[in-house]
């Protein structure tokens, strides 16, 4: 059972950034971020896969980044020029597959706790 420990998140004002990050027990091949906002559904963020391939909603793209430390099973989220509609309780997902679409959440076997960004406007 792979274990996913979030940590980061927190308040900014709108223009700010911040760092969310996810340490994952074991080594994983498909790693990513999902959302969800007051009274919504999940949603996609972002993806990585151990191939190198990176992945971005519409929403982000140019706005938040990917990294990732090999040596601690590590995917970080940088997020910047946060948006008040960014405000969500974050979640870290992963899969050893590469198979699937990486944005759909039926797809990824772990999950983590959560972390929660509000962006004060």
């Amino acid at each position: 059972q792979v274990r996913l420990a979030e940590s980061g998140g927190g308040s900014v004002q709108a223009g700010g950034s911040l760092r969310l990050s996810c340490e994952a027990s074991e080594i994983i091949n498909v790693m990513a971020w999902f959302r969800r906002g007051d009274g919504q559904g999940r949603e996609w963020v972002a993806a990585w896969s151990r191939h190198g391939n990176t992945y971005f909603t519409d929403s982000v793209k140019g706005r938040f980044a990917i990294s990732q430390e090999n040596a601690k099973n590590t995917l970080h989220l940088q997020m910047n020029n946060l948006k008040p509609e960014d405000t969500a309780m974050y979640y870290c997902a992963a899969r050893d597959s590469y198979g699937g679409s990486v944005d759909r959440e039926g797809t990824y076997n772990y999950w983590g706790q959560g972390a929660q960004v509000t962006v004060i406007s």
